[in-house]
């Protein structure tokens, strides 16, 4: 299997104007599907060339309370914060230097060995992370086991263990193989 991305990471909200605002005009990605009707849009954004992040529009959706990423929270909980890949420390100053100037509260810059991050929220609350790589240390080609007590299943490494689930027996053939027509396929024709 080759994986080429997160295609998309959709999240809520219940005002697309400033999501939007803030996404494309102060962020710099751009606006690449506007699709639906009030009541119910979905709005893409370029994060690189190969990744997005939507947008559902629901008119009763309230901004999440801001949690700070990476804190111990517990009950039913999926989602921690959004870390955003920048090119370069140059690109991650930038972007601390323009959140500040519009008044939008930003942490300091954090050295966390393998990259460098800032911290903010969007107008969602939705907790994120601008990091860029430290040029020297590379976890996709080293991968760093560290923990002190991994359980067993960690142990077993860093590549995927290949008979750990039952693989197919065949794949499903061309002419087997039915489309289904989804909600925004009438806006592609």
């Amino acid at each position: 299997m080759e994986y080429t991305g997160i295609n998309h990471l959709a999240l809520a909200t219940g005002d697309i104007d400033t999501t939007v605002n803030f996404w494309r005009d102060l962020l710099g990605m751009r606006l690449v599907a506007a699709l639906g009707k009030p009541g119910y849009r979905q709005y893409f954004f370029e994060v690189s060339a190969t990744d997005l992040i939507a947008f559902f529009e629901w008119p009763d959706v309230k901004p999440i309370e801001e949690k700070d990423a990476g804190r111990v929270s517990s009950g039913p909980f999926a989602f921690d914060h959004l870390a955003v890949g920048v090119k370069d420390d140059e690109s991650l100053w930038w972007l601390k230097d323009t959140l500040e100037a519009n008044g939008i509260w930003v942490s300091e810059v954090i050295d966390n060995g393998f990259i460098h991050s800032i911290f903010t929220f969007d107008p969602n609350g939705i907790s994120l992370e601008f990091c860029c790589n430290v040029s020297a240390i590379d976890i996709r080609k080293s991968p760093v086991m560290a923990d002190s007590k991994p359980s067993d299943i960690v142990r077993l490494g860093s590549e995927p263990q290949p008979y750990a689930f039952a693989q197919p027996e065949h794949v499903t053939p061309n002419d087997q193989r039915n489309l289904y027509p989804g909600e925004m396929k009438k806006y592609f024709k």
